[in-house]
């Protein structure tokens, strides 16, 4: 309703060019053709197969066209007109290449000697002129409402039944609330294509269609690749230690979700994940997407930086204007310091607009996206970002302790068919003092390759020795490992 609103006072101020970026033509016809009912203005709709015909009044086939195809042709014919009407021209943006189409453009906009005509240019990947950019007015559609999707789901499920003989779709709640919930960002058109695939897959709603709706969702919205989807996002079950920090997720999912609580609380918006090499700050991470129960997505400032001026800040732009339309969604920046080290006058200033960007949209995004960076060298990392209040909390991944690294161990063990009740853990803890969950990994990796010729499991005898023999990083590069914990202690939470 506040959609409708809002463009009947554009068309009631006579505004002379619209922008509406979408690609829901039916959505944003049906609109006008409520909204010019309020305006007393005629409404036209034009394109390339049909010219321009119009669209507020029951008029028979045959007297529907009024102009050939013709772009050209048609704004001349429009600059004609005395009486002031609403045009929606379609896929208008390959015409804006022709300066005559261009100029005929300018004049109705600017009215010289033109009536107060609005003009709607309705498609997607507009890039104007400057000569119009000026004189243009964005509009942008709101998406769909929860209980719109509600709606939608169910008249999927009923029109399942109905093609089905009457068999009912098995809906489970919670993954149906989970499933209109992720759906928010989506078109109602796209929607519905998605949960139509869902139902019509195996007739039913559960928590397995959720990791499909996920792809699906991205594949619509992130057309330009800029973010990647992830797949496996592991439950906090799959991580050792870490208590702090996942009690904290714990403590804010309910507000981060939405859900209705006794006292209203702010939403979280991101941690910073600091810690050695290898101590499972990327598990974390996705464990946090797991957490809240929510897509996550990676963003690599490799892929955005361009040789070409103002691209890679499109780039981010885009990349995080997608992720707001994935909301509720955890967006992994994976090695920030890497994005945001700045290249100073080096790179003409990229680095530095780049983290100013990022930084206003931390401080000012409304989207429910939580931002989870990690970050190896504290270093390198600009001030800006790690002053109160860009990060809801900064916390330091140590190397594990005894009990976590058997764990580690056990986690492990267990993945690869192993059972590890047959070893001794505390030892296997013992004599991997100082390794990373990373490290202890390969210990495992190693003793299976050790033990494969004799085509049994591995021993406690060869997990030893692949301990022993291994250099973990605290030892190769211990003054920097000793650094970095040594910084921390005074300056983060820790996340065990």
């Amino acid at each position: 309703m506040a959609d409708l609103q809002d463009l009947v006072t554009l068309l009631r101020s006579r505004t002379p060019l619209l922008l509406i970026d979408s690609v829901a033509e039916a959505r944003v016809i049906e609109s006008f053709r409520r909204a010019i009912a309020q305006s007393l203005r005629p409404l036209f709709r034009w394109s390339i197969t049909d010219g321009l015909r119009r669209i507020d009044l029951d008029l028979d086939a045959g007297e529907e066209r009024e102009t050939p195809p013709d772009a050209s042709l048609m704004l001349q014919w429009l600059k004609q007109q005395g009486a002031p009407g609403v045009y929606l021209l379609l896929d208008f943006q390959p015409y804006l290449r022709y300066p005559m189409t261009l100029r005929l453009l300018r004049e109705i906009v600017q009215r010289h000697d033109c009536t107060e005509h609005t003009l709607v240019l309705v498609g997607t990947g507009y890039e104007l002129p400057p000569e119009l950019a000026a004189a243009a007015t964005h509009f942008q559609f709101a998406p769909p409402d929860a209980k719109a999707l509600a709606d939608l789901v169910r008249e999927e499920a009923f029109a399942y039944s109905r093609e089905n003989g009457g068999r009912r779709v098995v809906v489970d709640a919670d993954a149906a609330r989970a499933v209109v919930r992720n759906l928010q960002g989506l078109g109602l058109d796209e929607a519905r294509r998605v949960v139509r695939k869902l139902i019509y897959d195996d007739g039913a709603l559960t928590a397995a269609d959720l990791p499909e709706l996920a792809r699906a969702k991205v594949a619509l919205l992130d057309r330009d690749g800029l973010l990647h989807f992830e797949y496996e996002t592991a439950q906090f079950a799959d991580v050792a230690g870490l208590a702090r920090l996942k009690r904290w997720i714990g403590q804010r999912r309910p507000a981060f979700l939405g859900e209705k609580l006794a006292v209203r609380l702010d939403p979280p918006k991101g941690i910073l994940l600091l810690g050695v090499q290898g101590c499972g700050k990327s598990l974390a991470a996705k464990a946090t997407a797991g957490g809240f129960g929510v897509p996550l997505l990676r963003l690599d400032f490799g892929s955005l930086y361009n040789k070409y001026h103002g691209e890679t800040e499109r780039n981010l732009r885009e990349a995080l204007k997608n992720a707001e339309r994935l909301a509720p969604c955890v967006l992994w920046i994976d090695e920030i310091e890497k994005g945001l080290a700045g290249g100073g006058d080096s790179d003409d200033g990229v680095s530095r607009r780049v983290m100013g960007y990022l930084l206003t949209w931390m401080a000012e995004r409304k989207a429910p996206v939580f931002l989870v960076a990690t970050a190896n060298d504290v270093q390198a990392l600009p001030p800006e970002l790690l002053r109160k209040g860009r990060f809801d909390e900064i916390f330091f991944v140590d190397l594990p302790d005894a009990a976590t690294r058997a764990e580690i161990f056990r986690l492990h063990l267990a993945r690869r068919e192993l059972r590890a009740e047959e070893y001794d853990l505390p030892g296997l803890a013992a004599a991997t003092e100082g390794h990373s969950g990373a490290e202890i990994e390969q210990v495992v990796v190693a003793a299976l390759y050790a033990a494969a010729a004799s085509k049994a499991p591995p021993t406690q005898a060869q997990l030893l020795e692949e301990a022993r023999t291994a250099r973990p990083l605290s030892v190769l590069m211990a003054e920097r490992v000793n650094a970095l914990r040594e910084w921390a202690r005074e300056r983060t939470v820790p996340a065990d």
